[in-house]
């Protein structure tokens, strides 16, 4: 009886009931993320955060979103002139651009990982800091730091030059310890260790230093700390590149400028109390936010995918009904609001993030 009373409403009535149930739907999940967005900006507050370029994968799942919606229209064109192949084909090609915009989507997560942008990381290189304890003698020049480089007379290391460094950082990557016995052909001519300013010498495999004390546990601690920042192109900070021009780092809304290895607010040296301040807060929370609204969009897109799988089958495996037309013309409503909503989430992190 229920069944036959639905069946029997007029076509324009169930469209409607469909559609407000969509237009609920959406208000939800607009609501979810603008309190997503508005979490971000009050996070913010008077934190540190910093600030990452959107990788370019981003912006070309932007124009296949968008390309998706055109397709879905002209499905939807054919769908009401009851041209069951042409829509079946536009469907089909909606679903597979959906498809590649998760891939995209995972390419630029990709990217923001080898640049150092974790789900959950820190912004400023605490353990092993370079110069802290160690530096390290190349071609008898002291390397130093330029930004978040490694350089050698204040030139940024070649590519040669800096994979050399990484193999010779390697030697203490791992579990070194006090027990270590170190095999380092030719140590003292191309590198050389100093501690707290006076170089180690390697003795049967053990380091000492210039009074013949051999290092103690924690200062091998420290040495293995240094070696992971090195292999992992590491300087100051755990994002890749150089400050002011890679990435930034804010605190109240205002850039840092970042000049011989020191930190700069409002053209004054980071006063100690907010260098303590960034450095207990240490954690990266604005990127968390990126990877955040990012994937819950995207898994969004999964329901709206497996909507429009639906239809896939079904346009293979039946003719077009007008029950059928009225779903898809519903489920595009969503697909589109999907689009528009990923618009707005990128420019909102390009202008905020």
């Amino acid at each position: 009886m229920k069944t036959n009373f639905v069946n029997e409403l007029p076509q324009d009535r169930k469209e409607k009931a469909k559609k407000s149930l969509v237009w609920i739907l959406i208000f939800s999940v607009a609501m979810f993320f603008a309190g997503l967005t508005s979490a971000y900006i009050v996070s913010m507050g008077d934190n540190f955060w910093i600030k990452v370029a959107l990788p370019n994968a981003f912006w070309l799942s932007t124009v296949l979103i968008l390309i998706s919606s055109l397709t879905l229209v002209a499905a939807i064109r054919f769908a009401r002139k009851g041209d069951s192949k042409k829509m079946r084909l536009f469907i089909v090609l909606t679903t597979i651009l959906g498809v590649l915009f998760g891939v995209f989507q995972f390419q630029g997560y990709q990217k923001l990982v080898s640049n150092g942008a974790h789900v959950v990381s820190q912004i400023m290189v605490d353990d092993g800091r370079y110069g802290d304890y160690y530096e390290i003698k190349m071609d008898n020049v002291i390397l130093n730091l330029e930004g978040n480089q490694y350089a050698k007379n204040h030139e940024i290391l070649t590519d040669s030059d800096a994979q050399t460094l990484k193999e010779f950082a390697l030697n203490f990557k791992i579990g070194t310890s006090v027990n270590d016995v170190f095999n380092i052909p030719n140590y003292g001519k191309r590198f050389t260790l100093l501690y707290k300013d006076e170089p180690l010498t390697l003795l049967n495999g053990k380091f000492q230093k210039v009074n013949g004390e051999e290092l103690l546990p924690v200062e091998y601690d420290r040495l293995t700390y240094l070696a992971r920042n090195i292999v992992d192109e590491r300087g100051d900070f755990y994002i890749a590149g150089q400050l002011g021009e890679d990435f930034e780092l804010y605190y109240k809304g205002k850039a840092l400028e970042y000049k011989e290895r020191k930190l700069f607010y409002n053209n004054q040296e980071l006063s100690a109390n907010m260098q303590n301040k960034l450095m207990r807060g240490n954690s990266d929370t604005s990127t968390t936010y990126l990877y955040l609204i990012t994937f819950l969009h995207l898994l969004h897109i999964v329901a709206g995918l497996l909507m429009l799988l639906s239809y896939v089958r079904r346009s293979f495996t039946k003719d077009l009904t007008n029950s059928d037309a009225i779903s898809l013309r519903s489920g595009a409503i969503f697909w589109h609001f999907l689009g528009v909503l990923w618009v707005y989430l990128l420019l909102f992190l390009l202008f905020i993030h």
